[in-house]
């Protein structure tokens, strides 16, 4: 008459069968996520004090992961990465950072409005402190040919 109790146990084991597929949507949703983090992170992983750097045609070299950036504003102030210090307590603020030594490299950012002068000065306090590893930054790549008027008429003879 009907269907037997074996059919009916048979079909109760086909709804609850192993499925072998591997979901991949909760993987997606990680993985966009992580994309987000990392695409907000970057731009907070760089200096943002506002200076007009000078540039330059030398070969860029390698920055290591967690570069020491020392900056000379155009009013003269000194900060460390985006913290503005006293340029007496410059190298005490250095030595005081996590993960430091005397032999790292300090990346050294100065306007193009600050006078040679005042960027010996601050050469001169960390080299006081023992810092004598000393990077100067500017901004890349000026072809030779891009000189003012003024500067390739004084060069001639």
């Amino acid at each position: 008459m009907g269907a037997s109790f074996a059919d009916t146990e048979l079909d109760d084991d086909d709804d609850f069968a192993e499925t072998h597929e591997i979901n991949v949507t909760p993987f997606i949703d990680v993985i966009l996520v992580l994309l987000i983090i990392f695409m907000v992170a970057a731009p907070l992983s760089t200096v943002d004090l506002p200076i007009d750097l000078p540039s330059s045609t030398a070969t860029p070299q390698q920055k290591p992961d967690k570069p020491t950036y020392v900056s000379i504003k155009p009013d003269l102030a000194v900060a460390i990465g985006e913290t503005p210090v006293k340029r007496v307590d410059l190298v005490r603020i250095l030595d005081a950072i996590a993960d430091s030594s005397k032999d790292r490299f300090i990346f050294l950012r100065a306007d193009r409005a600050v006078p040679y002068g005042e960027l010996m000065d601050v050469l001169e306090v960390l080299r006081a402190g023992g810092y004598s590893k000393i990077k100067l930054v500017a901004l890349e790549g000026v072809p030779d040919t891009a000189m003012p008027p003024s500067a390739s008429e004084n060069q001639k003879p």
